[in-house]
């Protein structure tokens, strides 16, 4: 009998060593990363934050998609590193030394020739990280540049393109004591005038074209959703006091009219119906890429002013569609109908259900914050916010909804809030493997 026992304890002491081993063989990958940060000196200091870690933009914008690209090595993806991936990550950084080094000094002479130019709208890193990542692949260092002053001054040029409408021609605009009155009066009479839609109309058909619309769109029924202002009636209760704050989209308890603002900053915007009309239009002016698309800045401002008082705020029947589709499929993600095998709402539910974060997030402890387990529970709002910002930054460069890429806007919606929220956990996670408290 004792031997049995013994052989027992044995067994047990032999699984216990066992996961204690499991559990050392992953190491923090936000510590690994900074270890092998600190083995890069002083040449990455314009990278770096106070501690001499990198910067949250630097690994967002340049250690993650450019050097470690975890998408293509997905060993460098999670918040723990596997031990016999550790060497490799430490290597793949500092093998990358040299261009981070140079990348560190051309945002230097980048910011020198900013400050030069009087320029003051955008967040520096934001604007320049990844493109002094390519002077520095392309050129090396500054001083391998003859031309490096003239080089900064072209990707600024390009950046911040005098062309079309700026974040500092829109400041002024909204604040000149000249326009104010009018743009108010505007704003006024806008949501004054605000009706409701005609007859009812059948909205069976929105789940109809869900069902069809991943491999076989039908844009006969999409053009009838559209003509038979399906958007605008499924916006129709947002106006009921709690509605639109349950959807996520503003924290009032009714949308009231958006003021006319003056700043605007990415990393805190409000929700889409909260906005100003300065936030409104802040991101698709800090986008250099879009900005040619815009009108000029007065059209703009009137433009958005109408678009706020629409339905959903905004202006398109077919982006209206778009919200509605998208709020019946999103629904699915909270325990709502699953519709068809094969149709959006089934094919998103499945996206969703094979995430192992959002297993091991709903399982973690209470002493997580919530902000990491309501990313989860929050999903469905989450998803509309970002629908909206998607389909209302079309509406502004006049890139129409169509029946055929709906699909592809209703899942790739899904894919950036994934991509965000898992982020926000893997940080977490490392923040809890170094000891930090919550």
């Amino acid at each position: 009998m004792r031997h049995r026992d013994r052989g027992r304890r044995i067994r047990l002491r032999r699984v216990s060593t066992t996961s204690a081993r499991a559990a050392e063989a992953a190491l923090p990958r936000g510590l690994l990363i900074a270890q092998a940060w600190a083995g890069l000196g002083e040449a990455v200091a314009p990278l770096s934050n106070g501690a001499g870690r990198p910067l949250a933009r630097t690994v967002k914008l340049i250690l993650d998609p450019l050097v470690l690209r975890p998408v293509l090595n997905p060993r460098f993806a999670a918040g723990a590193i596997g031990f016999e991936h550790v060497d490799a990550l430490r290597d793949r950084i500092t093998a990358a030394g040299p261009v981070l080094a140079a990348t560190a000094a051309w945002f230097l002479v980048l910011k020198k020739e900013r400050r030069r130019a009087g320029i003051t709208e955008g967040n520096p890193q934001d604007l320049y990280f990844q493109r002094c990542y390519e002077l520095a692949s392309e050129h090396g260092g500054p001083r391998d540049d003859p031309a490096a002053a003239r080089t900064a001054a072209a990707v600024l040029a390009e950046v911040h393109g005098q062309d079309g409408p700026t974040v500092a021609r829109l400041r002024d605009f909204v604040t000149d004591p000249g326009h104010v009155g009018e743009l108010v009066r505007l704003l006024n009479a806008a949501w004054a005038g605000t009706t409701e839609p005609g007859p009812a109309p059948d909205a069976v058909r929105a789940a109809e074209f869900l069902a069809s619309c991943p491999v076989a769109p039908d844009e006969a029924l999409f053009d009838a959703l559209v003509a038979d202002l399906v958007g605008s009636w499924g916006a129709v209760e947002l106006n009921r006091p709690g509605v639109a704050r349950a959807h996520g989209l503003t924290d009032l308890t009714v949308p009231e009219p958006p003021v006319l603002g003056r700043t605007a900053s990415k990393n805190s915007l409000p929700k889409p119906f909260d906005r100003s009309i300065v936030e409104r239009l802040f991101s698709a002016l800090t986008s250099a890429f879009h900005r040619d698309a815009l009108e000029d800045v007065p059209e703009l401002v009137r433009l958005e002013i109408s678009r706020s008082a629409g339905a959903w705020q905004l202006a398109d029947e077919a982006g209206r569609v778009a919200l509605v589709l998208g709020r019946e499929a999103a629904a699915a993600l909270v325990g709502g109908p699953v519709g068809p095998a094969g149709g959006a709402t089934a094919r998103l539910r499945l996206r969703w259900d094979r995430e192992a974060y959002v297993h091991r997030a709903l399982r973690m402890p209470t002493s997580v914050p919530d902000g990491v387990r309501a990313d989860v529970h929050g999903v469905r709002e989450a998803y509309l916010r970002r629908l909206w910002v998607r389909v209302h930054g079309r509406e502004l460069r006049h890139d129409a909804v169509t029946a055929d890429g709906l699909w592809d806007l209703l899942d790739g919606v899904l894919r950036s809030v994934i991509l965000d929220q898992r982020d926000r956990l893997r940080s977490a996670l490392e923040r809890q493997s170094a000891g930090d408290p919550w």
